[in-house]
């Protein structure tokens, strides 16, 4: 194993090349997609949901996710199912592994 420096965390890469955060984070979509699939109230926002829902995908699918589109994807989907107490826990899931992936360059903490 080697480890490789992406956004502000180290990742521990496999022999095989495949970065665990990469599955995570492809897990975590695909839990909230069919959490939100199942969830039977129709929502105002879900298609600005399950599109953000869509670039994560592809981000998972090439394989180097990057940090600032994986944040702004976050941030739609909070803004548009955030709310749903029942998709609370898929929710957390997505936030954790888009966390690991470290923050954008352009992002600065005030404290």
């Amino acid at each position: 194993m080697r480890s490789d420096a992406v956004g502000q965390r180290s990742a521990t890469v496999t022999d095989s090349g495949a970065d665990p955060r990469v599955a995570g984070l492809s897990k975590a979509v695909v839990r909230l997609r069919s959490e939100l699939d199942a969830y039977p109230v129709q929502l105002r926002d879900r298609h600005a949901a399950e599109d953000a829902l869509d670039v994560l995908e592809e981000q998972v699918e090439a394989g180097v996710p990057a940090a600032d589109v994986m944040r702004h994807s976050l941030l739609l989907i909070v803004a548009a199912v955030g709310s749903v107490s029942a998709l609370s826990e898929a929710m957390t899931s997505l936030r954790q592994a888009v966390e690991l992936f470290g923050e954008p360059a352009q992002f600065r903490r005030v404290n």
